[in-house]
């Protein structure tokens, strides 16, 4: 059965009277923690999209940037987004659910949470109420406010991330500690080990862009102190 059949058997049974609190119990474990995944991250971007007054095309596209969606399944992911999107009421709610579904999980929520600052910025714009809505969803995850800070960085245009930051590293770490947790978060962003964490094989493309920002911040670190070293050479 396909991820998008597994989402659709879900929205049944909750649409079929079957409580809220007893359809996500049945999510928590794998193989199903992938249906919780895709749910949450359309019914959130859905909300989301809909907090700056407007959902766009842009924004509704977005979805097929995060996950593969077959024309067979169109139905169903469409049938999710259009549950979700009536209006923002609810939202928090519904993200305490999701975080006490994956047990406050940070790595897994932190991937959501970088899905929903994809899906902000596909019109090219990021609405203070997008900002608002994302912040207080991070907040209810249990993300900090620097990892939060970090990752708006990553998306927001304008908004320069600091590689040590992206590397969770001190900005007085050693070359040594920077390298070892670039390797660290590699290895953590690696396809395998977020299917096993829960997002799905359909949105692996996520993996991307936080491999992108990984490896720039550690090539800024490496190239700065190249740099550095070869003036004290000097």
């Amino acid at each position: 059965m396909s991820l998008w059949s597994r989402i659709a058997d879900a929205l049944a049974a909750l649409t079929g009277g079957e409580p809220l609190s007893a359809v996500f119990e049945r999510l928590r474990t794998p193989p199903q923690r992938s249906v919780a995944f895709t749910i949450a991250v359309i019914a959130l971007g859905a909300k989301m999209a809909k907090a700056d007054g407007r959902v766009t095309r842009d924004e509704v596209s977005a979805f097929r940037e995060i996950f593969t969606i077959p024309p067979s399944e169109e139905k169903n992911a469409a049938r999710v987004f259009d549950m979700a999107r009536q209006d923002v009421a609810g939202f928090e709610d519904y993200a305490r659910r999701i975080a006490a579904m994956f047990g406050n999980d940070t790595p897994v929520l932190g991937d959501l949470m970088e899905g929903l600052f994809h899906i902000a910025m596909a019109d090219g714009h990021y609405h203070p109420n997008e900002n608002d809505f994302l912040s207080r969803v991070s907040a209810i995850f249990g993300i900090d406010e620097r990892d939060f800070r970090r990752l708006r960085a990553r998306f927001v245009v304008g908004c320069a991330p600091d590689p040590y930051d992206v590397l969770g590293v001190p900005p007085d770490a050693t070359l040594d500690q920077a390298r070892h947790a670039w390797r660290a978060l590699v290895r953590d962003t690696h396809p395998d080990r977020m299917i096993a964490r829960g997002v799905p094989e359909e949105a692996v493309k996520l993996a991307e862009s936080r491999l992108i920002a990984i490896n720039r911040a550690w090539e800024e670190i490496n190239t700065g102190a190249a740099a550095r070293h070869v003036q004290e050479a000097r």
